[in-house]
């Protein structure tokens, strides 16, 4: 297992995507981008593309897909919606259909801290959708990650996961009340968890997984912040003004860290880890954690990263060939 710490990289906090990439060439790459259509999805998106890439964004809403993915050459768009496990297999089966390569999974879509929803399952709609919906894309995926031989997934996690972990017992708030931030926590916490597992599952295979916070950025994915959480978080006075606030990123800054992990040779033999700032990030407490840097122990722990897999194959009835 790749040991959690730094290497150092060499990059940091204000690194962008493509200084990342380097101008390195990426023709006759395959790639698979959720939530690629909007935010630092759409970033990696673009700098994947215009390095030669073929970039599959796979989307709910077609339209306001299209017309962001516009002018982007080597992007193409599907129908996916992660709340529907019957749209997810309808979509992986139309990829392996097509006989093609897939070196990168980028796992970006995701949704934070809406009001209570639940999908036809009775799953609380955040753990779901960021969680058990990418689960089980990558599992019915798996045949061409296995078959392209050191491929690499990558999961976008957050900071969130210093507010908790995940809740085995009650995962989809049906005994307690629901704390949309400790399930936005719980959901990103199972992502850096999938990683973790994924990663050691697919080692003798070539695939690599790693998770990843990309930094505070202000996307859509804000739209169900209260206006005092859009101050804390993201600086704004009342009127909607910004100060100043050097935690934030900007969008190029953002993707830095998933092309880092989709791309870069620095990687090469390594997998496992959770990143943040365009390097592997250290294991911190909680307590003396500002919650944007470092990594809490019960996001990376190999024996809760177990038992999350098996809930996920017993809440999605799919399990990976592996």
């Amino acid at each position: 297992m790749t040991p959690q710490e730094p290497l150092p990289s060499g990059y940091g906090h204000g690194t962008t995507a493509k200084e990342v990439l380097g101008g390195r060439d990426l023709t006759g790459k395959t790639a698979i981008v959720t939530g690629g259509y909007s935010g630092i999805g759409l970033e990696t998106v673009r700098v994947l593309a215009e390095a030669g890439a073929s970039v599959i964004v796979p989307a709910r809403t077609l339209d306001k897909a299209r017309a962001s993915l516009a002018g982007i050459s080597h992007a193409e768009l599907e129908e996916l919606d992660l709340l529907n496990p019957a749209s997810i297999d309808a979509f992986a089966q139309r990829f392996l259909d097509s006989g093609r390569r897939l070196d990168m999974l980028i796992l970006s879509a995701g949704i934070m801290v809406p009001p209570l929803k639940r999908d036809p399952r009775g799953y609380e709609s955040q753990f779901a959708t960021n969680h058990l919906g990418h689960f089980q894309l990558a599992a019915r995926l798996w045949p061409a990650l296995k078959k392209t031989g050191g491929a690499r997934v990558v999961v976008v996690s957050s900071s969130a996961i210093s507010l908790g972990g995940v809740d085995f017992d009650d995962p989809h708030f049906e005994r307690k009340e629901y704390d949309k931030w400790l399930a936005y926590a719980q959901s990103k916490s199972a992502n850096s968890l999938f990683a973790v597992e994924l990663d050691k599952r697919g080692y003798s295979s070539g695939v690599r997984a790693f998770s990843l916070h990309p930094g505070i950025v202000e996307t859509d994915l804000a739209i169900n912040l209260t206006d005092d959480e859009m101050l804390a978080i993201y600086a704004h006075d009342k009127k909607g003004r910004r100060s100043e606030n050097r935690n934030l990123k900007t969008i190029e800054q953002g993707a830095a860290t998933s092309i880092w992990c989709a791309t870069s040779p620095q990687l090469d033999g390594k997998g496992g880890v959770y990143c943040e700032d365009v390097d592997i990030a250290k294991i911190v407490h909680p307590a003396t954690s500002s919650g944007q840097s470092g990594v809490t122990a019960w996001a990376i722990d190999p024996i809760l990263a177990a038992r999350l897999w098996q809930l996920s194959e017993k809440m999605t009835g799919v399990q990976f060939e592996t």
